[in-house]
């Protein structure tokens, strides 16, 4: 469905972020995109949803396709009709709207059918049942959880084939990180809707993952099946915090992992 081959993305003209970062997302896949702070993750994703053109950055070499079409060239608006929606890292919601203005936005981009827009607000709301009470709070005073329950709800609206997650446990309780996945894991397993996750919380990705890739410093360094990523001894120790045998090592121990990592050797 989705072929990211061999890009590279240049800010401002000058500052090269991405190095020859190549990935695929199958129909119905959920793929993990793994890594530190500053790797490139959500650079990778605006490259793919045409947010780059709207803040100095470019694909300067590679392609990346969306079922056989070149999607590297066209703008946001464009590929987001095309069936790509994108969640933005910390929610971006209309403050000012109400929870349900701001799902309605999400249609837009849709033909106004007017009983499909109700149907998919309320299939939305049957995904997120706490919504259902908030609908007519403005946003701007509803909790971190339940903005992120707005801004995934606003991009399930659009009806996407691809769905890209930027950080979506960012910020949140444990409780409700657990509440936000098992609904991601849901709405995948019920609509087919092929899924490209970025994610620090490596734990709850690889559990939600089928398959995953790990960047650093703008290249991708890893990538295999989810199940198997999360029993390599890199993963454990670098992303998980553990040792060989289980055991879970203090941040101290493993914040410098970077001049120990094996898999760049």
């Amino acid at each position: 469905m989705l072929t990211v081959n061999n890009i590279e993305v240049v800010y401002s003209d000058v500052i090269l972020v991405l190095r020859g970062i190549s990935l695929k997302v199958e129909p119905g896949q959920i793929v993990a995109l793994l890594g530190a702070n500053g790797a490139g993750k959500s650079t990778t994703l605006k490259a793919i949803s045409g947010l780059l053109l709207r803040e100095n950055g470019a694909v300067t070499r590679g392609s990346i396709e969306f079922e056989g079409r070149r999607l590297d060239k066209l703008p946001a608006e464009e590929i987001t009709r095309l069936g790509i929606a994108q969640v933005l890292e910390g929610r971006r919601l209309f403050q000012h709207l109400t929870a349900e203005e701001n799902l309605l936005t999400g249609s837009l981009v849709r033909p106004n059918n007017r009983s499909e827009i109700k149907e998919s607000l309320e299939r939305v709301y049957a995904y997120f049942p706490p919504l259902v009470k908030l609908r007519h709070r403005t946003a701007g005073y509803l909790s971190g959880g339940e903005q992120q329950m707005v801004a995934i709800g606003r991009a399930l609206m659009a009806r996407p084939r691809l769905l890209l997650l930027d950080e979506p446990s960012l910020g949140l309780a444990p409780l409700l990180v657990q509440t936000i996945f098992a609904m991601i894991r849901q709405y995948n397993h019920e609509s087919g809707v092929s899924m490209l996750l970025v994610e620090q919380n490596a734990h709850v990705a690889l559990q939600t993952a089928e398959y995953a890739y790990v960047m650093e410093n703008g290249r991708i360094v890893l990538d295999g099946p989810a199940e198997q990523l999360a029993q390599n001894a890199d993963i454990k120790e670098f992303y998980l915090g553990l040792t060989a045998v289980g055991e879970r090592k203090s941040y101290r121990d493993v914040k410098h992992y970077k001049r120990r990592k094996r898999w760049l050797g």
